[in-house]
């Protein structure tokens, strides 16, 4: 089992660039290429939310759980 992180999908469909998105929600690129690389142990709530905003899609779009 595993969760795994959709962002790369929503910022092509956006067509917005890792530095772009790291800016408009205040986080550093070298964090949020964690998270979009699937590299993040956790997620804040309001990393999250300022995700959803900025990306205008629901947290199922950007986290995907996979059940082995």
């Amino acid at each position: 089992m595993e969760i795994l992180v959709n962002l790369d999908v929503m910022m092509a469909k956006r067509k917005i660039s890792l530095t772009e998105l790291a800016q408009r929600i205040d986080i550093s690129p070298a964090n949020l290429s964690i998270l979009k690389n699937n590299k993040a142990r956790a997620i804040r709530f309001s990393t999250l939310m300022a995700l959803c905003h900025e990306l205008q899609c629901q947290p199922g779009d950007i986290l995907e759980f996979i059940d082995d």
